[in-house]
């Protein structure tokens, strides 16, 4: 089932008031990497389709891939049981890592 706006009171977020959100491929169903949203945040990627996420380092918001190329469209919005974390299920364009992998979750070598 797919979130909503309507459904976000329902999102428990952290005292910084974020949540975090796993991207996986909706095609592959690989894990690609793990970000933090606010309510703006998330309000944005339903809104644009384009997965919109708070930088907690840059203290601002960001578009995957608004500089790189490498974005993610929004397919579904998941809440977990407990209310306190995301999965977005998308579409990737290019590689997901800012390293040039295609997952943030890759094992190092």
């Amino acid at each position: 089932m797919s979130f909503s706006l309507n459904e976000i009171d329902q999102v428990v977020f952290n005292d910084a008031g974020l949540v975090p959100v796993i991207a996986q491929d909706a095609d592959s169903k690989q894990v690609l990497m793990l970000a933090w949203m606010d309510k703006e945040a998330i309000k944005k990627t339903l809104d644009s389709g384009k997965m919109t996420y708070w930088s907690r380092s840059r203290n601002s918001y960001w578009v995957k891939g608004e500089t790189s190329g490498n974005t993610q469209e929004l397919v579904s919005l998941d809440l977990d049981c407990d209310g306190d974390a995301l999965l977005a299920t998308v579409h990737q364009h290019g590689p997901a890592c800012h390293t040039g992998a295609q997952s943030c979750f890759e094992s190092r070598k």
